[in-house]
Order: C-alpha cells, then structure tokens, then sequence
C-alpha cells in the first residue's frame, strides 16, 4: 500500500487479557482526537462484521491450533482491506486493539504453532504494512488474572488457559519487542493508569507525533 505523505499513524496496543489495555486505548484516541485528528479505533479479532463474526467463533470454540491461526488471518486480511488500509490510505489515525504480534504470541508462543506457519501467513496477508508502533502491556501472568476475576466478567476460551499458557504468551511478547525495538515501547502494566497514560503522551511526544 503506497501512503501519502501526510498518512496518519498505525499504533497497535498488545500485551495478555487483564493488562490494562482498554482503558489507555480510550484514553489516547480521546487525546489524539482532542489535537483534531481524524481516528479510527478498531480492534482484532473483528473490525469488520466478518471479523467479529470470526471473534465470536474464535473466542467460543475449542479447535486446533491451525484452524485458530488461519482464522486469525482470515479476519486480519478483512480488517486490513476493508477498514485499515483504507483509513491510513485517507491520513487517518488507527488504534487498533491487538494485531499481527497477538497471534505470535497466542498462537506460536501460548499452543506452539510452528513460527514458520505464521510468518507465510503474515507474509501473504500484509507484506506492505506494518504497525507504525506497538505499545507492549507487560503483566506478570498472576496480577492478570487478579485483575481480570476481580471484573466479574464472564471468561472467553483464551481468558480461562492456565498460568503456564499466560507465561509463554508473555515470554513471546517480551522476545517479539527485544527483536524490533524500533517498533515495540515496553509499558510496565502494574502501575497506576495515570502514570502509564503519561508515559504513552511522551513516547507519541519524542516521535514527534504529537
């Protein structure tokens, strides 16, 4: 996808269920908006009515590691053509709620999808784009699960895995942001929202972003 000059920014947001993320996700699209940006808020998987059709599935049903993978990308490359690209293409903004390093850390990292495999679909599904930034939730696996049973909220098939799961997904994020450290801003997760909201406003702030 070739972007003008004056494209507008693709920031993703990852790190394992209970880290915080949504609350920091609404709290820079309501920042960057108050600048007068255009942004689009999405999330994966879903973004589309085909993709959060996907979510549904992907979120209720016990299947193999394959399918998962494939379904992931499935609804990545809908979400890419029909809401990403288009709205980069525009000079808007993206925030979007997880993206291609969930799946590397879900998937290869959490049930030991074979790395390979999700390089050829990542490959096929967007050579051209990648995330501008990605802001990493980092979360020992134990407060997580605090967080997440003290919201009350019915668990997803993801949200119930077992502490060793919530580890190698961890483990792989961490190893994913030490590979591109250009791209990945590493956010300790444990503590308080205010502060972690400041940090975000510095890291767009010496970008020059903001």
């Amino acid at each position: 996808m070739n972007r003008p000059t004056t494209s507008g920014r693709f920031i993703t947001f990852e790190g394992i269920d209970g880290a915080g993320k949504s609350t920091q996700i609404a709290a820079l699209v309501e920042a960057l908006r108050g600048r007068g940006l255009n942004v689009l808020c999405t999330r994966e998987p879903g973004g589309t009515e085909p993709g959060e059709k996907l979510r549904e599935v992907l979120l209720g049903m016990e299947m193999h590691v394959d399918t998962e993978a494939m379904l992931m990308f499935a609804a990545r490359r809908e979400h890419l053509a029909a809401v990403i690209e288009p709205a980069l293409a525009a000079g808007n903004w993206v925030v979007c709620d997880r993206f291609t390093d969930a799946t590397y850390a879900y998937q290869v990292g959490g049930r030991g999808l074979d790395a390979a495999r999700c390089d050829a679909l990542e490959a096929w599904v967007h050579p051209h784009i990648r995330p501008d930034l990605t802001l990493l939730f980092d979360l020992p696996p134990a407060l997580a699960a605090a967080r997440i049973e003290a919201n009350g909220t019915n668990p997803d098939r993801f949200e119930q895995e077992r502490r060793g799961f919530f580890e190698r997904v961890r483990a792989a994020y961490l190893e994913r942001a030490r590979r591109e450290p250009g791209r990945f801003h590493v956010i300790d997760a444990a503590r308080e929202p205010h502060e972690i909201t400041r940090e975000i406003a510095s890291v767009l702030s010496k970008r020059s972003w903001l």
